[in-house]
């Protein structure tokens, strides 16, 4: 594997459940964390949405075919706004790792979505689908979900982009940029 690819880092900016719409902020960097190009969308909060606009984004961009993998902050944008990682992976032809900072917990993820939504059921099973697996950091550990790309070829891509702490720096710079631009600043833990 090449040390200067590049990723599409994929987040969701701060919002409250009584908004229609969250933007999503997407950024093209290559390793280790020179960022390249901003890219934004919106999907509808708690919507069905995610995966054809970030698909639509991420192609009809100039930087479709430059970026080598698609790092996602977990499973979802906008609340319960699922991204189907296989779609995304098909559609774009780019391997995609859903990270999160926490294990899932799907017993509790199975309520909320019992308690919120007729179609819970769909949607509960685009979440559990594929594998979580536990990656070790020199910090705490991450959870990954991974399409298109082997395990072990995921796990290098994580540790080219991540600098410092857990996140690789696709998702770190999109979560700054997306929480600067609704907030006029950027707080918080990346």
């Amino acid at each position: 594997m090449k040390t200067n690819i590049r990723a599409i880092g994929i987040d969701d900016s701060p919002f409250k459940f009584s908004d229609e719409e969250v933007m999503v902020v997407g950024n093209l960097t290559r390793a280790p964390n020179y960022l390249e190009g901003i890219l934004s969308t919106h999907v509808e909060v708690d919507g069905t949405d995610a995966t054809d606009k970030i698909i639509d984004m991420i192609v009809n961009s100039r930087f479709s075919d430059q970026a080598k993998v698609i790092f996602t902050d977990g499973m979802a944008v906008g609340g319960f706004n699922i991204i189907e990682l296989d779609k995304l992976f098909m559609e774009t032809n780019i391997p995609v790792i859903s990270v999160s900072r926490e294990e899932p917990d799907f017993e509790t993820i199975k309520i909320a979505m019992q308690g919120h939504f007729d179609d819970w059921k769909d949607r509960f099973s685009l979440v559990d689908r594929g594998d979580i697996h536990e990656v070790d950091t020199p910090h705490k550990p991450i959870y990954i979900q991974v399409e298109g790309v082997e395990l072990e070829e995921a796990i290098r891509m994580l540790k080219l982009f991540s600098i410092r702490g857990r996140l690789p720096e696709p998702l770190r710079i999109s979560h700054i940029v997306a929480s600067g631009i609704v907030r006029g600043e950027s707080k918080g833990k990346p």
